[in-house]
């Protein structure tokens, strides 16, 4: 499970009571502990533990900045200082949740100790004034479920936030000559996201699986693990090959410093190896190292964001749009020659041969049913966006490689999407609802969330805790 970490500054203003803040600061402090939350406190700061004036502010900043918080939480424990809370976000750049107890009934007397919800107005202005995108949390007690979900649901966002802009990908080869629609910027995917490419050529990929081989230790581990988990029909000597080409990968995208892989998987490698690399794919897919193919750099994209919005939880897998359903008019095929985990394998996968080429290496079995999320991060022209939505699992016919048939609410719809752009036949799918978490993150990476079926307003309703 992936670790994101934030920073927590619980803010007052003078003229509200001062030990109500800080009584809120120290129970919104107790239920991040007890939620797991992993935070960097300012109790250090002053005594109150509060961000109130421009001073602490700059301490604070240089704390969250020393510490790399992955996102920015601040509590209005009664109307806040709206100015300082804009300044220190501002200054940390980084995502920005926004939220304030539940007030109380007014007293006997008819005075109101905090007033959070009205700070929140004020400060959600201010935070646009200064044009820093925030999350907003509907305005709730602690223990109101929509405090806890709203709460996993940013730090998933923030997890987001983090890998898309620390991203790095092992890109092995050109795409191949025919895949025009893989193509990518790799100038303005540096100028406008800071996602860098590292570039090797084949042989370089041949030359760590003969390296592999000749050491044998980590290969012979991955054969065993292959035939604990998947049922071998190739020779040996082509599950060698598999092994290897696992380990050198794993070894290259450490070398580079990669988080994901984009691999040219035919058909110059098929001469050297005389394998597919699907199975290789797989295991690295499986261990939360995103594989994909065609050399499709949109595509490992759109993998991270998905692995990361499930905050690692649940493995995702890169599919074709290939077919239509035979019977059902909202049904698809998601397939590809057999690069998904084997962790979402409905059976135990078999690796074998592909539907389209000669080469052993390929993995087969269909995925798992259930509900699941489906995007694709692309651009073209200087814009980008990610399209997104949900999709079930149905029944359909067998085929080849890894597989699911999956319907949406209106294929038309969607199949003019994809037809139309910016977007090819390639996406990413994984079994979870993470629509929200990457519709909210989208304003922090300045990318357009672009839905497939109406949904937004739904997306929202959830966000606001409804």
């Amino acid at each position: 499970m992936s670790k994101v970490k934030i920073g927590f500054a619980p803010t007052r203003r003078s003229i509200f009571s001062a030990p109500d803040a800080i009584k809120f600061g120290n129970l919104t402090r107790d239920k991040l502990k007890e939620l797991n939350v992993e935070f960097v406190d300012i109790t250090d700061i002053n005594s109150e533990g509060l961000l109130y004036d421009d001073e602490d502010m700059k301490k604070i900043a240089e704390k969250f900045e020393s510490e790399k918080i992955d996102g920015l939480f601040l509590p209005h424990c009664n109307f806040g200082t709206e100015y300082v809370c804009a300044r220190l976000a501002k200054t940390l750049n980084v995502p920005v949740l926004l939220w304030g107890p539940r007030d109380e009934r007014p007293d006997e007397k008819g005075i109101r100790l905090r007033d959070s919800q009205c700070g929140l107005f004020a400060t959600g202005k201010v935070l646009r004034r200064f044009r820093v995108p925030f999350t907003y949390m509907s305005n709730c007690r602690l223990n109101d479920p929509e405090f806890e979900r709203g709460m996993r649901d940013f730090l998933a966002v923030c997890n987001v936030v983090k890998t898309f802009r620390n991203t790095r990908i092992l890109q092995i080869s050109t795409r191949p000559f025919d895949f025009w629609s893989t193509m990518c910027n790799e100038g303005e995917l540096l100028e406008k996201f800071n996602i860098q490419l590292s570039p090797i050529p084949m042989p370089e990929l041949i030359y760590a699986v003969n390296a592999a081989k000749e050491e044998k230790t980590e290969v012979e581990k991955v054969i065993e693990t292959i035939k604990a988990k998947m049922n071998v029909k190739i020779a040996d000597q082509h599950l060698e090959n598999v092994a290897a080409m696992k380990v050198a990968m794993q070894g290259l995208a450490a070398k580079y410093g990669c988080n994901a892989i984009a691999l040219q998987c035919w058909n110059c490698l098929q001469s050297e190896l005389g394998i597919m690399p699907c199975a290789a794919n797989s295991l690295l897919n499986d261990e939360g190292i995103p594989v994909v193919c065609e050399t499709d750099i949109h595509g490992a994209i759109t993998s991270l964001l998905a692995e990361a919005a499930g905050m690692g939880e649940t493995r995702s897998f890169f599919a074709d749009w290939t077919v239509r359903h035979p019977d059902n008019e909202n049904g698809e095929l998601l397939q590809h020659c057999g690069p998904w985990p084997v962790s979402v394998a409905r059976e135990k996968p078999t690796l074998g041969y592909p539907l389209a080429f000669s080469y052993p290496g390929s993995v087969e079995a269909e995925a798992k049913h259930g509900g699941l999320t489906l995007c694709r991060f692309d651009g073209d022209n200087g814009e980008y966006s990610l399209l997104l939505g949900n999709a079930k699992a149905i029944e359909g016919p067998y085929t080849k490689g890894t597989y699911l048939w999956i319907e949406v609410d209106n294929l038309k719809r969607l199949e003019e999407k994809l037809v139309s752009g910016p977007y090819i036949h390639h996406c990413v799918g994984i079994h979870k609802n993470i629509v929200p978490v990457l519709y909210e993150a989208c304003k922090y990476i300045n990318v357009k969330p672009d839905f497939y079926d109406p949904v937004e307003e739904d997306v929202k309703a959830y966000l606001r805790g409804e």
